[in-house]
């Protein structure tokens, strides 16, 4: 008889079941906050690992809980991460081997990154526990080097990207323009929610967005924000973006690129993929696949996401499955990756009025004539 074939786990995959506590899968968490948490030996807290299908094996994400007046275990390895709190009050410590302690305060809506291979240890001083969402390289690098006492147990010191500076972890004010977008080169964000954004109206009318890049790594993200009654223009990049809602409610719409600009009018609607969102919601749209974020509570809304795609320290292999660097802000009547709210499917902005009516909210959706010509007709 023929030896039937089993397909072999990655590395991350088996790291992850060796950790002893949930894994959950899926294309969206309604509530990251509300994910069952298991006693975790290796750091000495609670957690789960979350495994999006959006991820794509370029990151991974995790919940820990930080006890009351308790800490996590120190810990340092060879991949990039960046942290968010969700709930609490806390700080963090970071040093190198041989090297002085520095520490830093952080509170609900905080981002902040140890530096590469640096050791680090979240801390909670406060009654309640503290909640935090880590976001990962790990896929990648336990992928390719398959030895967890390699990633976790490695003494080289990345000297290049932390030398214990005094003022590492203080919010920057160093930022600066980069071609459509504006971008923030700082190691710490006291608040994520509240923090001051940049007009960006390329992929939302009225909408506002900064990206941000921490601790010299791959692994950055942005900060979106747009009022009630909009939504965002639909787009499409490479797997492994992380986003996080941070205020008002809405919902989600994906659907592979594959499918066209107008999924409805081509008779592909079950296709479509619709996710509610709310504060505490996260979601990871698959490589290709066109997304698009619509508000329809009573205030703006703002997400966080983390992803690839840093300007100082650029990969080529992300570039390479997302085309052009500035796909995401331009129309994919110019080469790009958006779809213009004129060349979008009509039943898209009706659905989201009639939305609109039911909550009471008003629309501020600018008016609009659909294309018909041949390059956008459903087929």
């Amino acid at each position: 008889m023929d030896n039937v074939y089993t397909p072999a786990k990655t590395g991350y995959q088996r790291w992850m079941e060796q950790e002893g506590i949930p894994i959950v899968e899926g294309l969206a968490i309604e509530d990251v906050t509300d994910l069952a948490v298991k006693p975790w030996k290796r750091l000495g807290g609670k957690g789960t690992y979350i495994q999006l299908m959006g991820g794509g094996g370029v990151t991974g994400m995790y919940v820990v809980e930080i006890p009351a007046g308790g800490a996590l275990n120190p810990e340092r390895h060879i991949y990039d991460k960046l942290i968010y709190i969700l709930k609490g009050r806390g700080g963090t410590e970071v040093w190198q081997e041989g090297g002085e302690k520095q520490s830093f305060e952080w509170g609900e809506g905080s981002i902040f990154a140890p530096p590469l291979n640096t050791w680090h240890r979240l801390v909670n001083g406060a009654r309640e526990p503290a909640v935090a969402l880590v976001i990962t390289t790990a896929p990648m690098v336990l992928d390719l080097f398959r030895d967890p006492d390699f990633v976790f147990n490695n003494d080289y010191l990345f000297k290049s990207r932390y030398q214990g500076e005094e003022d590492y972890f203080k919010s920057s004010d160093k930022r600066y323009k980069a071609i459509k977008t504006r971008m923030w080169d700082t190691n710490f964000i006291a608040d994520a929610r509240n923090v001051m954004l940049d007009d960006a109206t390329y992929k939302t009318t009225k909408g506002q967005t900064t990206c941000f890049e921490m601790a010299d790594n791959c692994l950055v993200g942005h900060i979106a924000e747009w009022p009630a009654g909009i939504y965002h223009n639909a787009h499409y990049h490479a797997a492994g973006a992380i986003l996080l809602a941070q205020r008002s409610t809405g919902y989600l719409l994906m659907w592979p690129k594959d499918l066209g600009v107008h999924p409805y009018q081509s008779g592909r609607e079950d296709k479509v993929v619709k996710f509610h969102w709310k504060p505490g919601s996260i979601f990871s749209p698959p490589d290709g696949w066109f997304h698009q974020h619509f508000n329809t509570g009573p205030e703006s809304a703002r997400h966080a996401a983390f992803r690839l795609g840093s300007r100082k320290n650029p990969t080529l292999f992300f570039d390479a499955t997302s085309g052009d660097r500035e796909g995401v802000t331009t129309s994919i009547r110019d080469g790009g990756t958006v779809i213009a709210y004129d060349d979008e499917d009509p039943r898209i902005r009706k659905e989201f009025e009639e939305t609109l009516k039911k909550n009471g909210v008003v629309s501020q959706m600018p008016s609009v004539t659909y294309r018909t010509d041949p390059l956008f007709t459903s087929t």
